[in-house]
Formats: C-alpha cells, structure tokens, sequence
C-alpha cells in the first residue's frame, strides 16, 4: 500500500515518495508528451537530421513535428513507430522514462513548472524553452520557481488558516453528530482479524493488532522531539519512546500510527487536510480502544437505569477521561439520541479543544474558531477549578443566552498545565445522567462583556488606573505555523533517525 505520497504538483519535499533515478520527475502513467518531445529532438539532432528530413520520411508537416518535439501533441502509435524507424532506434529508445541529457531533463522540468498551476498564477509570460536557452539560464529559472514553491507551502499554514480550517472541520463534525461509520467499520474489521470479543484492549491484544497488520514494534530512546512515534514503511516498522509520557497514552499513540495506514491515508495537502487526519486517527483509536457494539451496549444499559457517567466509561475500558468523553460524543447522538458539547479548558480559561451539537454558544472569532478563546467564567469548564474535590466529577446548571445547560467536568494535569474536561448537554438530556441532582447552578450572558470581560464597576472604580501587571509572554502567539506537511516536524531528522535504526 502507498501513502503519504505527494501529487506532483504539491511540493518539492519528498516524505516517503518514491526518488526518481535522474532529476526529472517519475513518469505518469499515461504518455508524457513533454518527455516525449525532447527525447525526439535530442534523438533527431544526434542523428543529424531536420525536421524536414523526419518530415520526409515519416510523411508529416514539419509543423506537427515541431508541436510534438515542444510537448503540445500526443502522437499515435503508427507515427511513433514511423519516428522510431526514421530516428534508427528501437520505440522502447523512443519511450524511456529518464530524459537522454542533463538539459533535457532541465528543459522538461521548466516546461512542466510553466504549465502548472504556480506558474499560472504568477501571471508571467513563459520563456520559449530552446535549444537557444542557455544553460545557466535555465538553471536559474528552475532553482527561482523550485525556491518560491518550497516559500509558499511553508506559509501556507498560517495561524488564520489553520483556525479556518479547524472552523470547516468542526462545522463538518457537527453536522455527522460526530460518527463517522467508515472509520467504525475499519476497526471492526481489525478487531475481527485478531479475534478480539470483550474487555479493555491490552498492550498484548495492541502488540497482536500492529503484527495482523504487517508490522513490528520498536521501542527507542532516540525518537525524533518533534514526533510521537514514526512508521517506517520500506520495513514495516513502528517506532515508539520507551517510556511514554503521562500526557499521552502510549496505546492511543500507536494505534494513531496504525490508523494512518489502515484508512490510506496521504501526505497532508495543506493544515485542513493535516487536522482532518488526525481527527480521523484519533478516532480509529478510539473506535478500538472503544469498540462500537461494546461501548454502545454499555451506555444503553446505563441510559436505561438513568446512570451515563464518563468515569464509569473510563473505567469499564480502563482509557483516560479525555478519551472516554470523546467516545462519548461519537455515539450519544447516533445511537442515543442525546446532543451534547465537548470543552477541554486550560487553567487560564482558554478553550484548547471544543466540539458541540446540541447548540451551546461558545466563544469564537469571526473566522469560526472556538480553540484559543476564553471560556465564561460561570461555566463548569471554569468553575471546576475552584472546587476542592479533585477526585469526584463536579456537576453544574448553567444559564446561558442559548439554554439551560447540564456539564459534568474533572481536571487533569499534564506537561502544560492543569486543565479541565467538560461533557455538558442541554436541559432535556439531563435526567440520563449521574449527577443531575446537583444544586450548583450559574448564570452565563456571555458574549455580553459585562458577564466575564469586565471588571465590576466597584473594583474599576477604585483600581482602574492604579494597577499595571507585567504581563506573562506568550511566545508563541508570535510564532508562525510551523512549517512542513506534518507541522514542525524535520524531514532529515527523521530520515537520518530511520537510517540510523534500518541495520
């Protein structure tokens, strides 16, 4: 199978495509007339001959020899023979795939960067590639477009793009209720493949999937920083840390790398098709980490005796709370016919992953976007903070511009901080759920400022310009996308890392 492979005419990085034996890009599968052309003219010049000369004995206008040396016509198998015999060379001579020079080959890419879509929207005029055009010229040319493409797939990602892209994905989330049946029947068929019935998925059932699946596991100190594991394909390994940290679950991670092979997936395109994937992996992950027909029984039984609670999904198939919030959301309006939002909140109030169906407003710029706003401060996501009882869910009514809302959140604390994880539905749905006899309840106007943004008129009327805070930097918020189809991850590194282990 192959994937992560680029359409020629993406991008001159080359994760995991196949190197061509020459300069020239590998051939399509169709005939490449561009190819064609300069092979006929390198091949006539060598022989001698005017294209009056070829026009005589194939019997066709020098005009149309001329179209098809310039790559602008496809001749017919009778005419390619009738060159073959004039040229005095076999058609398998006529048809080879490496170009029969070094400038042929530098002819034929500038040719095909002209006729592409980079060259197009320039808007320039094209350069009559010739036997006139001189070398170093031609050098030049190539080099100036092969480096205002690489500059241009490196700022494709910027941060308003990718939250626009993060805003489409999300609309598109919420309009399939957050279940996805294909990437539910891929796991099924994994699961099925190694016989897989019941219980939490362990690390040896994992170790059986990735070996169904072609694969050896490798355990190293020396994984590239930027990457969570890497699959080499050539050997059909998978690379991960010998010791995970607690901020991933090291069986979620390598059932991701497994997922990008199963559902076929490509080097990502741009950001959208980047997040589109991982959203995609994490929920294979899922689907096995939670299979459907299991997880679906389970959330029945508990919807019937009016008892659904994240923890105990957490616990029946021994997965982080995050995880067992996300599974949730797959299946509850599905098959539960329950609408409900997704928060996972920093302790500063910035949201860092939402996801929503059942209508709650929460905070987004004009671009669509939810992650990187700050959450109301009377939400439970903000609330939860505040609470002494770190180990019991803490359940909250809130009153919002939208409805009465039911969340139920707990907090976490990895790497980058403490955050919460909030499930919430609307008013409806509560009586499902474990918890809904709570008293907390809140009243949220946001996006009102007067709700949260703004200060008390009391407190700004005795501090307001009497205070000046120094500011925690935000780096980051200066930093633009990280470059590259996989965002921030080095192609050598990884490529020397794979090298290093192949022995």
């Amino acid at each position: 199978m192959h994937f992560f492979a680029y359409a020629q005419e993406m991008s001159p990085v080359s994760w995991n495509r196949e190197v061509p034996p020459s300069s020239s890009s590998a051939p399509d599968a169709e005939l490449d007339v561009i190819s064609l052309g300069r092979r006929v003219r390198y091949l006539r010049k060598q022989a001698g001959l005017t294209l009056d000369d070829v026009s005589a004995a194939v019997g066709t206008a020098p005009s149309q020899l001329s179209l098809i040396e310039n790559g602008k016509r496809e001749p017919k198998l009778g005419l390619l023979k009738q060159l073959a015999a004039a040229l005095n060379v076999g058609i398998d001579q006529l048809l080879g795939a490496e170009p029969p020079s070094r400038r042929a080959a530098l002819e034929i890419e500038l040719e095909r960067y002209q006729r592409g879509p980079l060259y197009e929207s320039l808007n320039l005029p094209k350069i009559r590639v010739s036997a006139r055009l001189p070398l170093d010229v031609l050098e030049s040319q190539i080099g100036l477009l092969q480096e205002l493409e690489r500059r241009l797939n490196e700022q494709i990602a910027t941060p308003e793009e990718a939250r626009r892209a993060n805003g489409e994905l999300r609309a598109m989330m919420r309009e399939r209720g957050n279940y996805f049946p294909e990437y539910e029947a891929e796991a099924q068929k994994v699961l099925k493949g190694v016989g897989y019935t019941s219980g939490p998925l362990s690390q040896h059932v994992i170790a059986d999937i990735a070996d169904h699946l072609g694969f050896t596991l490798h355990h190293v100190g020396d994984l590239p920083h930027s990457t969570r594991s890497v699959t080499d394909l050539k050997n059909h390994r998978i690379y991960l840390m010998q010791s995970q940290r607690q901020d991933h679950d090291p069986r979620s991670v390598l059932l991701q790398a497994l997922g990008h092979y199963v559902l076929g997936h490509e080097t990502p395109k741009n950001y959208g098709d980047f997040l589109a994937q991982r959203v995609a992996t994490n929920y294979f992950a899922a689907a096995l980490l939670l299979p459907e027909h299991a997880t679906l029984e389970f959330l029945q039984k508990a919807k019937a005796a009016k008892e659904i609670a994240v923890e105990d999904i957490r616990d029946a198939f021994a997965v982080s709370y995050e995880t067992a919030a996300h599974r949730f959301t797959n299946l509850a309006t599905k098959h539960l016919g329950i609408t409900t939002h997704f928060q996972k909140t920093h302790q500063s109030g910035i949201i860092y992953k939402a996801y929503e169906n059942d209508g709650v407003a929460f905070p987004q710029d004009h671009t669509g976007a939810i992650e990187g706003q700050p959450a109301c401060k009377a939400w439970t996501s903000r609330a939860v903070f505040d609470v002494p009882d770190k180990f019991s869910a803490y359940s909250q009514y809130t009153d919002t511009v939208s409805g009465t809302y039911w969340c139920t959140a707990r907090t976490e604390r990895s790497a980058a901080g403490e955050f919460s994880l909030s499930i919430g539905v609307p008013y409806q749905h509560v009586k499902w759920f474990r918890g809904r006899e709570t008293t907390a309840r809140a009243t949220s106007t946001c996006p009102d400022p007067n709700c949260c943004k703004r200060p008390p008129a009391s407190l700004a009327s005795s501090w307001a310009g009497n205070a000046w805070p120094s500011a925690r930097a935000h780096s980051h918020l200066l930093a633009a996308m990280p470059p590259g189809a996989f965002p921030g991850v080095d192609e050598t590194e990884v490529y020397a890392f794979l090298e290093a282990h192949s022995g």
